[in-house]
């Protein structure tokens, strides 16, 4: 064979398997979603849940992890709350993102006197590090829950995140600060990998908001880098609430182009809140049946299209179901018609946009 065919059977041969190769396939837990119902269902009402969460291409579930519910007293870590829960997850094959967030009350330091309304970080980040290697130590590669509970399949928790929204001052009651969250997050993530070393650290979910006091995305990402969180995580995380599909894709890729301009391509870009509701409050995320099933199916496949470009490491649906209002400030709070299903269970429009998104992201 002359030099030329040769070349041109090359050619031909990258120009097939490069198609397979972009639409690789993405890892197991790249799709997941928020079910707080889940953790505060019954054993029967879990295992029927994780079913059909699976069946619709659930991977991954992000839940909090109250602190104030394990470290009942200063040292004393008490796991009984989460371990039930993690193994039937660990059961269904899918993977926890752990969040965490809300010290005790011997760790806030929200003030005695003069307190706003909101959840304050603990006073010394170190402690919110050592709460961290104890779940490791508990949930990760080497965890005693696994040689504990022989019976349960070992899926070990290898990525945790650090607070939720502290560029808003309902999650930073004294102001958002970007160096001061930075602080928080280095202290854990240290202490996190001195456990597991290749554990992934993953930054607060940061929104763009027009809430009083709030910080706006682009700014608070800014001022991480310039207080080193280049060193400080593995992953930023971003709640990307919006308009519509238009409306993330140019969000996440100022997120992209901010880090790249940091010299911080490496890192990847988690979405770990997305939603719109079908009914309740006038809101800009409040767009009716088929308009939440529409932006679900268009952000999904945005997502399937830019996830090598911005590297994108997964996205969480918020969320599973609807909840039921609370009184007395939130009752009209948007994101309790955000879900898949309604309060009583029934399946929305939005839930058949979210299982073919998710089914066609895992192919």
């Amino acid at each position: 064979m002359s030099r030329i065919p040769r070349v041109l059977a090359v050619l031909v041969l990258a120009a097939v398997l490069l198609p397979a190769a972009a639409g690789a396939r993405v890892s197991g837990d790249f799709v997941g979603l928020t079910s707080e119902d889940l953790f505060a269902g019954r054993t029967a009402y879990r295992q029927a849940t994780l079913a059909k969460q699976r069946a619709a291409g659930v991977g991954l579930i992000r839940q909090t992890f109250d602190w104030s519910q394990i470290e009942l007293a200063p040292g004393d870590y008490r796991f009984e709350g989460y371990d039930a829960y993690v193994a039937e997850v660990a059961r269904r094959g899918i993977s926890i993102l752990p969040i965490l967030y809300n010290p005790p009350s011997f760790r806030s330091s929200r003030p005695s006197k003069g307190a706003r309304r909101g959840t304050y970080p603990p006073r010394d980040p170190k402690a919110m590090g050592r709460l961290g290697a104890a779940l490791v130590r508990r949930y990760g590669p080497a965890g005693t829950l696994w040689a504990q509970r022989p019976d349960v399949p070992r899926r070990p928790v290898r990525s945790w995140q650090v607070w939720n929204e502290p560029n808003l001052r309902f999650y930073w009651p004294r102001g958002p600060n970007a160096r001061s969250y930075t602080r928080l997050l280095a202290a854990t993530g240290r202490a996190i990998k001195q456990v597991d070393r290749r554990a992934e650290i993953v930054t607060a979910g940061l929104p763009e908001s027009r809430l009083p006091g709030s910080v706006s995305l682009g700014r608070f990402i800014r001022g991480m880098y310039r207080a080193g969180g280049r060193r400080a995580f593995d992953t930023l995380a971003v709640n990307a609430y919006a308009r519509d599909s238009r409306e993330v894709d140019r969000r996440l890729r100022a997120v992209r182009r901010s880090m790249n301009a940091r010299r911080d391509r490496r890192a990847r870009i988690w979405v770990t809140e997305l939603g719109w509701c079908d009914r309740g409050v006038k809101s800009r995320f409040c767009v009716g049946a088929k308009g939440q099933a529409n932006r679900i199916r268009s952000s999904l496949r945005l997502i399937a299209k830019r996830r090598r470009s911005l590297r994108l490491r997964g996205v969480v649906y918020y969320s599973w179901r609807d909840g039921r209002p609370y009184p007395p400030l939130y009752q009209q709070f948007w994101g309790l018609h955000s879900g898949l299903l309604t309060t009583s269970g029934a399946r929305k429009p939005a839930f058949a946009a979210f299982a073919r998104g998710a089914r066609a992201l895992r192919r």
